[in-house]
């Protein structure tokens, strides 16, 4: 009954929702240059004949840039082991549909998830018939798992996480979300602490698997490396520098993280990385407005410097900000300190960096309160701290102490990606 009464309300509400996000969906999809990439594939409309399908084969649903690169991971490690296997990659943002397609991986399909609106998935389901489906860290959509029952589809979440927020969020509505939360066939959580709340969402308990985190695991997929395409741009703008890297910048912060670096650092190459490459025209304008002498990655020509001016590099790319990290020397992690929720600190810690952050990183626990507890990171209160952070973090003796301790916290996730291949296909062993 329970479950015929939240069904009925979504069913309500989805069309509602879509008509009301749909300006904003356009906005950005103008923006990303989402148009011409087959975005009809998100409503069922397909251009590619359905003969030519992989049938038979699984999916794997990741949402945003950084589930892509998750589900790019994972793939590649299946194909390791199993060449023959073939994948579909659905994604629900052209950025990272852009980013799956951009990987090339054989035999790899890659295309846009469906509106969860049934005959949407339906249609869908009945094009691909696949033989399970994988959903990266959280996107759990009603209608996908109700039809997916129905048609003896097997669907495991991996890399779940949910923030203290999220949980909370969660349990109040626990009720209402456990019958569908009840249709999952697995879920691979990153921390055994995590169990709780999907077992109080109505996931079993013998479905529920501490495999570590796919985002952390340090011995699987490539490991940030510096390009030699990447060194030139630097010697380019500003040969011979100390590199400070303000990575997945949102709104306001590319200024505030330059101004800090430029405080404490006057003669180091400043680069940012927006979480969003469309911002580019926006981040260009408000650094030259605060006094930056600025380079674009995109047209990757020396800036004009004024008097006084401090070079700043922007990468206004999709998909290579690990890579982009190997070549800095300290890294600052954005959304944590205009925003909520922080971004991704793992590239850095792979790449043997030492970490700035600030008050807001709260989608990144448990990982960043033991990594200050163990002294492994640089933690602010607020941006007023911000310039003696990197001060601190640019000494040599202080930043192998935080990279050593910070690498030693990733060693309980080493193997996570090989758990859950073992998870998802058993004939895969399990490597600790």
């Amino acid at each position: 009954m329970r479950l015929f009464t939240a069904l009925t309300l979504y069913r309500l509400l989805l069309p509602l929702l879509f008509i009301a996000a749909f300006p904003g969906w356009l906005v950005k999809m103008l923006r990303r240059g989402g148009f011409g990439t087959g975005l009809g594939e998100r409503v069922s409309i397909y251009q590619i004949p359905e003969g030519r399908e992989p049938c038979g084969g699984v999916h794997v649903h990741a949402v945003s840039v950084g589930e892509a690169l998750l589900a790019l991971k994972l793939i590649r490690e299946w194909l390791v082991a199993e060449p023959e296997r073939r994948f579909v990659l659905a994604t629900g943002t052209a950025t990272g549909h852009a980013v799956a397609t951009a990987a090339k991986l054989p035999g790899l399909r890659v295309t846009y998830s469906p509106l969860d609106f049934r005959w949407m998935v339906r249609r869908y389901l009945q094009r691909f018939e696949p033989s399970q489906i994988i959903l990266i860290e959280g996107e759990v959509w009603p209608h996908l798992l109700l039809e997916c029952r129905r048609g003896g589809i097997p669907v495991r979440l991996v890399n779940a996480r949910m923030s203290p927020r999220s949980a909370a969020r969660f349990k109040r509505f626990a009720d209402w979300l456990r019958p569908i939360y009840q249709l999952l066939d697995a879920v691979a959580i990153q921390e055994p602490e995590d169990a709780g709340i999907w077992r109080e969402l109505g996931v079993a308990p013998e479905k529920i698997h501490a495999t570590g985190s796919l985002k952390f695991d340090p011995g699987s997929g490539a490991l940030p490396k510096r390009r030699g395409e990447f060194q030139e741009i630097i010697d380019a703008v500003a040969p011979g520098r100390k590199v400070v890297l303000a990575a997945s910048t949102h709104p306001g912060e590319d200024v505030l993280m330059a101004t800090a670096i430029r405080e404490a650092q006057p003669e180091a190459l400043i680069v940012v990385v927006p979480r969003h490459a469309e911002r580019r025209a926006e981040v260009r304008a408000d650094l030259v407005n605060a006094g930056f002498s600025v380079c674009l990655r995109s047209r990757m020509e020396k800036p004009a410097e004024a008097a006084g001016s401090c070079p700043v590099l922007v990468i206004d790319s999709t998909g290579e900000l690990a890579d982009w990290t190997a070549h800095a020397d300290a890294v600052i992690i954005g959304k944590s300190f205009l925003s909520t929720g922080g971004q991704n600190p793992c590239e850095a810690i792979l790449a043997g960096k030492p970490l700035v952050l600030g008050p807001h990183m709260e989608n990144f626990q448990p990982l960043v309160a033991r990594l200050i507890a163990a002294d492994a990171c640089i933690s602010l209160a607020d941006a007023s701290e911000l310039p003696a952070a990197i001060h601190a973090v640019m000494d040599p003796l202080r930043a192998r102490e935080l990279t050593q301790r910070a690498s030693a916290l990733l060693d309980c996730h080493h193997g996570a990606t090989r758990r859950i291949l073992a998870l998802l296909d058993p004939e895969i062993p399990v490597i600790f």
